[in-house]
């Protein structure tokens, strides 16, 4: 199984035949390395509906037949679009071709803004662990820190996506704890300098970890488990 990284909170996992992409925000992102035009997948998994997760979900998803796997409302809202989609909601797993996926808790917020200035609620955010062939990937999403993430490490996940930009979601003094809480085996900083509000240093988070293994995946780069 191949993960790669593709800027702000975009995770690509390449695993037996299947290409699964994590809120694909492809449009508009200037430090993604992928087109949304040349993209094919056959499932996407969203943590929440801001724009910058839902992203490219609607072109994507339409061009390709992909599965889009979302929080009960968001996946509403996208299925009215035409979109195949399978809702699920927080604390909630389910088992496909690929691996399971179980929405974890996030704290956050969740809607979609719309051009004419509507904002469309798009249910609770959300986390994913995902166990794909023997392996456990935490994507936290957007969030906050909070204590619960220490449920996380009973899953002893094999590597764990952190936001680390702050303003919207913890920022790297925070991500040092959950990074401490949720006891992956290695963690990935996400969700920085894609805006001027979120511009970190993910090589000082990285360093700033105690008895954690961190790596900052270039935009593009992977890593196999």
């Amino acid at each position: 199984m191949h993960v790669s990284y593709h800027g702000h909170s975009v995770v690509k996992i390449e695993t037996k035949g299947k290409t699964i992409l994590i809120d694909p925000f492809i449009t508009g992102n200037e430090l993604t390395d992928l087109n949304a035009e040349d993209v094919k997948v056959d499932v996407i998994l969203l943590t929440h509906g801001h724009n910058d997760h839902v992203g490219d979900t609607v072109e994507i998803a339409k061009r390709s037949g992909a599965l889009v796997v979302a929080v009960a409302e968001l996946a509403t809202y996208l299925s009215w679009q035409g979109l195949n989609v399978h809702p699920m909601s927080i604390g909630g797993a389910y088992t496909f071709d690929f691996g399971t996926v179980k929405l974890t808790q996030a704290f956050h917020g969740s809607s979609y803004t719309e051009n004419n200035e509507k904002i469309i609620y798009t249910g609770m955010p959300a986390g994913l662990l995902l166990t794909i062939e023997g392996k456990t990937i935490y994507h936290a999403g957007d969030t906050a820190l909070f204590s619960d993430l220490k449920l996380i490490g009973r899953h002893e996940p094999d590597v764990a996506f952190l936001p680390i930009g702050d303003n919207f979601t913890m920022g790297p003094e925070d991500a040092a704890i959950a990074a401490e809480w949720v006891q992956a085996k290695l963690v990935v900083p996400i969700h920085y300098n894609t805006f001027p509000v979120i511009k970190q240093d993910p090589h000082q988070f990285v360093e700033s970890l105690s008895g954690i293994e961190g790596k900052v995946l270039k935009v593009g780069e992977g890593l196999d488990l």
